[in-house]
């Protein structure tokens, strides 16, 4: 009973939220004002709160513009987590502009819409990221093009990446920032969730979308740890492919860091921090069952 009087709280919370919010941020859009930057976050900051969704970050964000943010994706609860971190706003697959409540969340968080399958249009929606970039946006990269179980990275698909190179060409900078970035969600109630209880929070495509949501908000108290690792500087010489790779690996040694717990004391990049995660965990890293 309580856990329906919680999801029935939140849902009203919600709700109540955005109806409110909803005038002001299309006005905000509309007029571009830095105030549209700001209010998702606010909703994001209220909605982690009443759904019990506890954010722990370690590292800090790039303070160099422009930023693409590149990360996993475990489960539509990756954008209230992230979210909930800083203003930004996210890349994402079409279809998600017609689903029922969150299409419209992701139209008013300023989402950026792609066809990922459609690849003669790369070039033109790397062009539309580039932009949001050269705005000031923060703009977040899904890497991996779907969703996982949240117990691993799946390989990051390297299209999306050509946004860094489409900033350069059409902006007055040297270089753009490519930080990678690694969500986990490590227990609920204060108990680790462990390899199988993990889809608890993760949300695996085959999922449906609607009891998973229940369960989850039923659940709450569930806890989430965000990494930044030190941002891959992308130059004209750069490579995308290389870049991507290079996130791909540095956002898996995060994930198995936060999941079995080994924080390191400052952004994971290369050198130090990776031999001391190596140590921490008796050897490599891809090695380990979490």
């Amino acid at each position: 009973m309580i856990a329906w009087l919680r999801v029935g709280f939140v849902a009203v919370v919600l709700t109540t939220m955005t109806l409110l919010l909803w005038p002001l941020q299309s006005l905000a859009m509309a007029r571009s004002w830095d105030l549209a930057r700001r209010l998702p976050h606010l909703w994001h900051v209220v909605a982690c709160a009443v759904t019990g969704l506890r954010v722990t970050v370690v590292g800090q964000p790039s303070p160099d513009h422009p930023l693409l943010i590149a990360a996993n994706h475990q489960s539509w609860a990756d954008i209230m987590v992230l979210g909930r971190v800083m203003p930004l706003s996210f890349i994402a697959k079409a279809e998600v502009r017609d689903w029922p409540a969150f299409g419209l969340l992701a139209r008013l968080q300023r989402t950026v819409f792609v066809e990922r399958g459609d690849r003669r249009r790369t070039a033109v929606q790397a062009d539309a990221i580039a932009e949001r970039l050269n705005q000031g946006d923060v703009m977040v990269l899904f890497a991996e093009g779907t969703t996982s179980d949240g117990n691993e990275v799946l390989p990051f698909k390297t299209a999306l990446f050509g946004a860094a190179q489409a900033a350069l060409r059409n902006a007055r900078t040297h270089a753009v920032r490519v930080q990678p970035v690694s969500i986990a969600y490590t227990s609920a109630h204060g108990v680790p969730l462990g390899r199988f209880f993990r889809p608890l929070a993760a949300w695996p495509g085959d999922v449906p979308l609607g009891p998973h949501l229940l369960a989850f908000l039923r659940e709450g108290a569930i806890e989430a740890e965000v990494t930044f690792g030190e941002p891959l500087l992308f130059d004209a010489a750069s490579d995308r492919k290389r870049i991507a790779r290079t996130a791909e690996e540095r956002v898996r040694r995060m994930l198995v860091a936060s999941l079995r717990g080994h924080r390191c004391p400052r952004n994971l990049g290369a050198g130090e921090n990776e031999t001391a995660l190596r140590l921490a965990h008796g050897g490599d890293a891809g090695d380990i069952d979490i």
